[in-house]
């Protein structure tokens, strides 16, 4: 990469004006930074002439530093060296000429080439340099201090610090966490911050930085104290709040929760407080109330996109559909961020509402971004619902992800379109095809394996799933379908044993792969084991094929009156699931 295309040209263009205008001599001085050209119909004026006057003592401020030859030749080593993306050779040659020159456009110039090769020791060696040779320019002083900050050098950072913190004191303060770098988190930091703010008693920013520093050091103790001293000395001040807040739910929500309700009682225009109250009601899954609280907040933020996207996504939670379309459909007219996530989610409540027509619409407008194939899936879903599955294949078909895991997706879409009608054979062509294009795709191998089971090509099942544990080693589901399938179309007990208890121990609540050892067990002959598996299995999850299993293990006990409650518990509620009517004809004629 060209540092010219990255970096500022402050030194380039000062020597390129020298060397570039007639009768300029190699011993006259490097001009001033160059500004850009102003209009020719600009007229003159006071702020012309104090613009004049700046530039005029910025021009005596400078060193009167002559361009020699020496000089030139390594400037233009540098530069060249940089355009080539030899940065080692362009950062010691700007280092060199900043401790030759001491001119501060050319020590800035070190400190960024420096910097942007990650060379922190030199960008430090240029930064001192920098602020030697300019100690008005508030930048240098800035620089440099983050760098030694971030050596760890504080005492020699110290006094910098607190000549900045003189010139914007609160302000200074609520950014100097930002400016601690590897300092942050530490004793020494913490200290530091404590020195810093003792000068400034009656501050509530400077309490608030040392409530900053010792929070990331973990002294809670420390912090809360500050943090309550900041609050006497401004009462109701919301930063203080907020990191209270923060800290408290680093460890209990509810803590968090509770912290902030008493201070919105007794502050309730606390806009960012009742903000950040409503998120952590939303990570707490507490979602009535942080949909009140959303709704509350779109009066106190108005034409707030982030706030009206909240509320129509919680309204679209709790089933509440109008009021979503509402808030997501203001949202659009206040320029949200991400389009595409609105009218994604205006599709879902028009659907919800029963309007197919008007939910197609809103999926068509996402064009790109994470919820294009989404979008198109949902079209597609609802063209096949319509009765027009072909034009819901070709719409998939058309749709090209950014990405490949977006193309693997929409694969899977078109194979899920067939599903419902269970067209197993066109199911196993799709996902072939897709295989074509990414041979190596977890995702694709899988579902076409469960497709070969329907189909009763367990070789290619096998050979899938094999393929699918090579890949991803940790997926418990691949080995839960493959021992499931060995256990139940097959004699290979033992292998499929093995398989089930790898997968029981990647995942070891998951009730379908209690089942899957469950029904291996009963297979297997070991009635008690399947017994407890399958029952293990239930409690988790009362799923109709699980009830099938357990009932026929029951069933196999001797325990038929229970067996027979429990499979007619479970029609009730799924009166035409295959496995458990297949089990039931079969076991009680």
């Amino acid at each position: 990469m060209a540092l010219l295309k990255t970096l500022p040209l402050y030194a380039a263009l000062a020597l390129a004006t020298a060397c570039s205008q007639p009768g300029v001599k190699a011993s006259q001085p490097v001009v001033a930074e160059s500004r850009a050209p102003q209009p020719a119909e600009a007229v003159d004026g006071p702020a012309a002439d104090a613009e004049a006057e700046a530039d005029a003592r910025a021009q005596a401020a400078l060193p009167k530093q002559p361009l020699t030859p020496d000089i030139l030749f390594k400037f233009l080593v540098a530069e060249v060296a940089g355009q080539r993306g030899e940065v080692g050779i362009a950062r010691s040659t700007y280092l060199d000429l900043a401790r030759q020159t001491h001119d501060p456009r050319i020590a800035r110039r070190a400190a960024e080439v420096a910097m942007f090769s990650h060379d922190p020791a030199g960008a430090l060696d240029a930064a001192r340099l920098w602020a030697a040779a300019d100690p008005g320019s508030d930048r240098a002083q800035q620089t440099l201090v983050v760098l030694l900050l971030n050596e760890g050098k504080l005492e020699e950072a110290e006094p910098i610090l607190r000549t900045l913190l003189k010139q914007d004191t609160a302000n200074g303060f609520l950014h100097l966490s930002t400016l601690m770098g590897k300092t942050r988190g530490s004793q020494a930091g913490l200290e530091m911050a404590e020195r810093l703010a003792a000068d400034y008693p009656a501050l509530p920013e400077a309490r608030f930085a040392v409530a900053q520093a010792a929070a990331a050091a973990g002294r809670a103790e420390v912090a809360v104290a500050a943090l309550q001293k900041a609050d006497d000395l401004r009462p109701g001040w919301e930063p203080a709040a907020l990191l209270r807040a923060q800290m408290l739910d680093r460890t209990s929500h509810a803590d968090a929760l509770a912290f902030m309700r008493t201070f919105l009682v007794a502050h309730p225009d606390a806009r960012e407080v009742r903000l950040a109250y409503a998120r952590t009601l939303v990570t707490a899954n507490r979602f009535d109330e942080a949909r009140a609280e959303f709704t509350r907040l779109t009066s106190d933020f108005p034409h707030n996109a982030e706030v009206s996207f909240a509320a129509g996504l919680l309204s679209l939670q709790m089933g509440d559909a109008a009021a979503a379309r509402d808030f997501l459909t203001r949202t659009l007219e206040y320029g949200p961020r991400d389009r595409d996530a609105v009218q994604y989610y205006l599709g879902q409540a028009a659907e919800q509402m029963k309007q197919p027509d008007v939910a197609a619409a809103h999926y068509a407008e996402v064009k790109d971004g994470n919820y294009l194939v989404p979008a198109r899936a949902r079209q597609a879903a609802l063209l096949a619902r319509a009765g027009k599955l072909d034009e819901a294949r070709a719409l998939l078909k058309a749709t090209r992800g950014e990405n490949d895991a977006q193309n693997v997706r929409l694969i899977q879409a078109q194979a899920e379109l067939l599903r419902d009608s269970k067209q197993y054979a066109a199911i196993f062509e799709v996902l072939s095809d897709g295989l074509k294009r990414y041979p190596d795709s977890p995702d694709l191998l899988y579902d076409r394996a469960m497709a070969a089971e329907k189909l009763g090509k367990l070789d290619v099942l096998e050979a899938d799933l094999r393929r699918v544990i090579v890949l991803r080693p940790n997926d418990a589901q691949a080995y839960n379908a493959l021992g499931y399938t060995l256990a139940d179309r097959t004699r290979r007990l033992p292998e499929a044993i093995a398989l089930l208890d790898k997968a029981l121990a990647l995942a070891p609540d998951d009730p379908f792969i209690l089942d899957s050892v469950g029904w291996a067990q009963y297979r297997a002959g070991n009635l008690v084991r399947a017994q407890d598996s399958l029952e293990r299995a239930y409690k988790v999850r009362p799923d109709p094929e699980i009830a099938a299993h357990l009932g026929e293990v029951l069933w196999a006990r001797g325990q038929r009156d229970e067996a027979g409650r429990l499979w007619q518990s479970s029609l009730q509620t799924h009166p035409q699931n295959e496995v458990l009517l297949e089990t039931l004809r079969r076991l009680k004629p």
